[in-house]
């Protein structure tokens, strides 16, 4: 493909050279550019590859977009200086692998919480519908059945449209994709054409790279301003901010809510560890997901089903046999002394109180509730006090351990958890390092009946410690634990 081709709809400032050239791959990286490659020198928060731009040269380069352009020219090269590298880079990659985005009903999910669970939902009704499907996930990437690993929420704008052209290829349908507010910021999803976005709700996260809650918002809702006037956007109205989202959206716009009048309305009739029983718009529906946060769930992904065009009652079949991400609120039950063992996600305040009001709503008598719970090293600091706080004030005892402490103390990282606690709270814990030894002593105190929730990790199956990725595996350490105790 030739470069001239590659830069349509890009802002471009300046050009030196020729733009008739053809180019062999477009790399961010760069050491991996080769004879015919395009480097984007993009300015990252750790590195500027501006850096880099003679080094890409020697290794044959036979391009470079910059934001600025170097102050001497290499013969035989093209320069082209855009407003922003990022946002270039979205739709070169669209261009280069074929406008992969128009040619599925790519669907966009954002939010704080529940965008895993959405997106896999949503993944596993129109598989079970008969269409072949993409699944863009922090869990795992699927092109159909294929499992390809996940290692951002969002991979890069030239790893996605290349994964996308692959689904197209093989003969997917729809895409659903999580959407994070990194994603969005770092324009690494720029260029794509949605066929419809959903929003599930927000609360305090990555603050350590927003810096404001306000700025987190108004990445999520940049989302929804630039959906195009056929697409469908889909909110929660029961979310404070869920009108807000859609204010300035060209898109047909939809609400969902268990409290108050929207086009997907929901009523939970029994939540129970057995799933849910609830009625949408008005047909009543046993689901086998547990929770009040998966009523939202259910009802993001009926409406995204409906404004694809599915039968309503076929949707509401099928999603009555569909059983969630993996990770997410995902339980089992001992043998001997029937201790409900929970492994979820949560690692924000808000995911760790939802999980926690679900297990209370749940608990048929006096059971007592046992929480391991952690923070992750290197990200926002200001929630370690928090989690700390809603552990112990929503369980009975409490373990605190390590999560990822990456490249900080985890002793550190515990103690500023310890600061978010009063009195009584304190009487409820204890601090155990070592996370499997924390899973042991918590299932080691639970009597017959009771519920054990191990919080923060959920599908992943490593600890990152130091820079190195342990196995590690919270489902399975449980599993051993209770074989170890004859629970």
């Amino acid at each position: 493909m030739t470069l001239q081709d590659i830069l349509y709809k890009v802002s471009i400032r300046s050009v030196h050279g020729n733009t008739s050239i053809p180019v062999r791959d477009l790399q961010l990286d760069s050491r991996k550019v080769s004879a015919g490659s395009l480097f984007i020198a993009v300015k990252g928060s750790a590195v500027d590859g501006h850096r880099f731009i003679d080094q890409v040269l020697e290794q044959g380069a036979v391009a470079v977009v910059c934001e600025t352009m170097p102050a001497s020219f290499k013969d035989g090269v093209t320069y082209v200086q855009v407003e922003n590298s990022a946002a270039a880079a979205g739709y070169m990659a669209h261009n280069f692998y074929g406008q992969p985005s128009e040619k599925v009903q790519l669907i966009g999910v954002t939010g704080t919480n529940g965008k895993t669970t959405i997106a896999t939902l949503l993944f596993k009704l129109f598989t079970s519908l008969g269409y072949k499907c993409g699944l863009l996930s922090t869990v795992q990437n699927h092109i159909g059945n294929e499992i390809v690993p996940a290692t951002h929420t969002t991979p890069d704008a030239i790893s996605l449209n290349a994964l996308l052209q692959q689904m197209v290829n093989s003969g997917c349908t729809h895409v659903f994709m999580e959407t994070s507010s990194h994603a969005i910021h770092q324009h690494r999803i720029t260029g794509l054409k949605y066929a419809g976005g959903l929003f599930s709700n927000i609360t305090h996260d990555h603050l350590d790279y927003h810096k404001t809650f306000d700025e987190y918002i108004r990445v999520k809702k940049s989302f929804f301003d630039t959906l195009p006037h056929d697409a469908f956007a889909i909110s929660n109205a029961d979310d404070k901010r869920g009108q807000v989202m859609l204010q300035n959206t060209q898109a047909r716009k939809y609400l969902y809510s268990l409290r108050t009048m929207a086009e997907f309305k929901g009523k939970i009739l029994e939540n129970r560890l057995t799933g849910l029983v609830m009625t949408i718009n008005d047909q009543e529906v046993h689901f086998r997901l547990i929770g009040e946060f998966n009523a939202y769930n259910l009802l993001a992904v009926y409406g995204a089903a409906v404004c694809l065009g599915e039968d309503k009652q076929e949707v509401l079949r099928c999603l009555s046999e569909i059983t969630g991400a993996e990770g997410r609120f995902d339980y089992m039950i001992s043998q001997k002394q029937q201790i409900i063992g929970i492994v979820d996600y949560a690692h924000t305040p808000d995911a760790l109180l939802n999980v926690l009001a679900t297990i209370k709503k749940l608990r048929e008598g006096h059971e007592q509730i046992i929480t391991v719970v952690g923070c992750g090293g290197d990200r926002d600091k200001a929630k370690r006090p928090v989690m700390g706080e809603v552990a112990c004030e929503h369980s009975d005892k409490v373990v605190f351990t390590s999560d990822n402490p990456r490249s900080e103390d985890p002793l550190q990282i515990l103690a500023e958890m310890e600061t978010g606690l009063n009195t009584a709270a304190k009487r409820k814990y204890v601090s155990v390092p070592d996370r499997k030894e924390a899973i042991k002593l918590a299932i080691s105190m639970a009597k017959p009946g009771d519920i054990v929730l191990i919080a923060g990790k959920g599908h992943e199956k490593y600890q990152e410690i130091k820079g190195v990725k342990h196995p590690f595996d919270d489902k399975q350490v449980m599993r051993e634990m209770f074989e170890l105790y004859e629970k």
